[in-house]
């Protein structure tokens, strides 16, 4: 029956039953009709989540209203109340077979997940019809403008904490060791861009390895990726190999790659952290060199993690979140980048603008 997925305190998935309302009786003698039953909808609703959801509705079911019966005052029946669902932005939701019904992803945003069903008529015999039953599935996606993507200690949450100083209030989502983080980058001219620290990947995370993949579909609905590394380097345990900073950058990108390949296509940047420890200079320099040519670093990583593309970083940005060294310039990269982006994909949709136009006047000449 209905359930739910949550870490903590936190939810990033619940399963509903919806029904659309029973259509209203008609009256034969007068031909009357019977009133359509009302539908269900999920609707994003500002301050909402998961969590609330199954709070406020522990039965986790949701009904349309009933269509009213056709009488001697009211030949047409009222149709049935609509029964709204308040859900999160940011939800994807989709049926028990995985179909998806549609995206919230902005406050008003609504999806019909049950219709009502039609009040009986002189065409279906008088006979009203039932609603819709279904169960259906809301998935939670964090939304930000930028991912940032990293093993553990690689130092992101206080990368994270550096870049958005200016506003120290993180969004805390309540996992129990892991949880997500949304920090602010704010800028002079009040700019602002949203940063989601991903919990720490784990080698093997696409085989849902740790909590890894639960937190791999967040990374979804970022526009871009940082990915952020260590630049000496990382060990997980005693008994995994030690990675350098060219095969940790090689280990992210093919597990995000076997998660979703489409994912490695995002527009990334890198920033290189603890660049504060000894020798982190020459290691730079050495990480910089790999990545102009990775093919020929291959034979530094087991075969089965090598990735089928890899990623051409718009910037590679040596910083330190301990010292405060780069950290402006990693602000400025990033603003650089998704302003690049954007301009990039309105000059697209002006040019598709233009197009149609054209072809507007063509017909009418």
């Amino acid at each position: 029956m209905a359930s739910c997925a949550c870490y903590g305190n936190f939810l990033d998935n619940l399963r509903l039953y919806v029904r659309g309302g029973p259509g209203g009786m008609a009256l034969p003698r007068l031909g009357g009709h019977g009133g359509n039953g009302g539908d269900v909808w999920v609707v994003a609703t500002k301050n909402m989540t998961l969590k609330r959801i199954k709070d406020k509705y522990p039965l986790k079911r949701f009904q349309g209203g009933p269509g009213g019966n056709s009488s001697v005052r009211a030949l047409k029946g009222e149709r049935g109340k609509d029964e709204e669902i308040p859900a999160p932005v940011g939800i994807t939701v989709t049926d028990d077979n995985g179909r998806v019904l549609g995206e919230l992803n902005a406050e008003g945003d609504r999806v019909l997940v049950a219709k009502g069903g039609r009040g009986g008529t002189p065409y279906s015999a008088f006979e009203p019809k039932k609603g819709q039953a279904k169960q259906i599935r809301l998935d939670l996606k964090l939304i930000a403008d930028l991912g940032l993507v990293g093993f553990p200690n690689a130092g992101k949450s206080s990368l994270l904490t550096a870049l958005s100083n200016a506003t120290p209030q993180i969004a805390s989502y309540a996992f129990t060791t892991l949880r997500p983080e949304i920090g602010k980058l704010m800028y002079p001219d009040y700019k602002q861009i949203s940063l989601a620290d991903l919990p720490g990947l784990i080698e093997g995370a696409h085989m849902n390895r740790g909590m890894g993949h639960k937190f791999l579909k967040h990374v979804e609905r970022t526009k871009q990726l940082l990915f952020v590394v260590d630049v000496t380097g990382f060990q997980l345990a005693s008994k995994t190999p030690f990675r350098s900073a060219f095969e940790a950058v090689q280990l992210l990108t093919k597990e995000l790659e076997l998660y979703k390949e489409e994912l490695v296509s995002k527009p990334a940047l890198l920033a290189v952290n603890k660049m504060d420890l000894p020798d982190a200079e020459d290691k730079l320099e050495e990480l910089e060199e790999q990545l102009q040519n990775p093919e020929a670093f291959t034979h530094l990583l087991p075969d089965d993690m090598i990735p089928n593309n890899f990623v051409t970083f718009r910037h590679v940005m040596p910083v330190s979140a301990l010292t405060g060294f780069g950290v402006d310039c990693v602000k400025s990269c990033i603003r650089l980048s998704l302003d690049e982006r954007a301009a990039m994909e309105m000059s697209t949709v002006h040019q598709e603008k233009l197009q149609a136009l054209r072809h507007q006047l063509h017909e009418h000449l």
